[in-house]
């Protein structure tokens, strides 16, 4: 159902993913996957800080989609920057979402509080342990999240891997344009997540006004231009009719003027927060 990007190790990644941040473990992910499986998603988005993977994986499984279909992604939680902590992280990710391998894992942020000001090192030792889960065929890919060209610079001076995607918060709310530049001139995807901002983009007027142009949702307004931009979008819902209306964004485009039009919303549904200066 879903076009693909290819990254920049070749491997084809779908150009919208379900995001499961902040969805409660238990009944509730498990049916919200299984909604989005059934909708057409094969991209499932997870964390191990988000709690959730043993709930991803049950619904994987029961969906009896053949793996080789599907692109799974999971994350390192700031707890284990370390070789050795980062080798059973993914042990144990994967046992939770019962697979044998993830398509992306990603360090989830740079610079935990605790290893400030020496997040290079944490991030350098957390990488080879990726790296060599690779070449183990426990990943496919690895990338990183929240991350700052500075981050970036730092990783790739050991790195023999270099990152393939950076998922970031990014809507028309926070474009975040030094990143994104930075990312394209390095062959690195942009993922958003958080590609519908907070709550409050629903309430802007001219994105109201467009979706009764396009006949669309203010969401599939918002995830087209997400699109449209070549970013690749992670919306996250647990409701099964919005979990269907967030796929239905391939059939209309957005005009030059409404894209820019959008591009000018800055600051109206919340912004990144800076990962230098984060308490977690």
């Amino acid at each position: 159902m879903l076009d693909s990007y290819e990254l920049s190790n070749g491997l084809n990644i779908p150009k919208i993913g379900f995001g499961t941040w902040q969805t409660p473990d238990g009944d509730v992910a498990e049916s919200s996957v299984t909604h989005a499986l059934k909708a057409g998603y094969r991209h499932i988005d997870t964390a191990a800080i988000y709690g959730n993977e043993e709930s991803v994986g049950r619904a994987i499984k029961k969906s009896g989609i053949d793996r080789s279909e599907l692109f799974i992604t999971t994350k390192l939680w700031n707890n284990n920057h370390s070789y050795e902590k980062a080798k059973l992280a993914i042990d144990e990710s994967l046992a939770k979402l019962d697979l044998d391998y993830v398509d992306l894992y990603l360090i989830h942020w740079p610079n935990p509080v605790d290893l400030r000001p020496d997040f290079a090192t944490g991030n350098a030792e957390s990488w080879r342990a990726m790296e060599e889960a690779v070449a183990e065929g426990k990943i496919k890919a690895i990338g990183v999240s929240n991350f700052h060209p500075h981050h970036i610079d730092a990783l790739l001076k050991t790195a023999k891997i270099k990152p393939v995607v950076n998922q970031i918060f990014l809507n028309p709310s926070d474009m975040q344009p030094e990143i994104v530049s930075y990312c394209r001139e390095k062959d690195i995807l942009l993922e958003a997540y958080s590609p519908l901002g907070t709550g409050k983009i629903f309430e802007v007027d001219s994105l109201k006004e467009l979706a009764a142009k396009y006949n669309k949702t203010v969401a599939q307004v918002v995830l087209r231009w997400s699109l449209q931009h070549g970013f690749l979008p992670l919306p996250k819902s647990v409701t099964e009719s919005r979990i269907k209306e967030n796929i239905q964004v391939f059939d209309f485009e957005l005009s030059k003027e409404d894209m820019e039009t959008i591009d000018q919303l800055r600051g109206t549904a919340g912004l990144a927060l800076n990962p230098d200066e984060t308490t977690f």
